[in-house]
């Protein structure tokens, strides 16, 4: 290429860029849609509330209720190798 055509190729790139960020700016994102906003959820926490006695009576199941399988009392089971 010659140093003639480089220079111009140069110019048209640097004008190409800049109208396509004009028009993207203008044409793809208003005014309104830059301020967007989330939804605020509540934080999840370990409280079951008491159900409804409509639905549920005194001696239904409790879901909350910890529940023991074996008789095993080792609070570290993987700790130390039993074999």
């Amino acid at each position: 290429m010659k140093q003639k055509n480089i220079v111009t190729l140069v110019i048209i790139v640097f004008f190409a860029g800049i109208v396509s960020m004009l028009a993207s700016k203008y044409i793809f994102a208003t005014s309104s849609d830059r301020q967007q906003t989330a939804e605020v959820i509540p934080a999840i926490t370990s409280d079951f509330p008491t159900p409804s006695s409509t639905y549920f009576n005194s001696q239904s199941v409790d879901p909350t209720q910890l529940i023991q399988i074996g008789t095993s009392t080792n609070s570290t089971p993987f700790s130390t190798p039993t074999q």
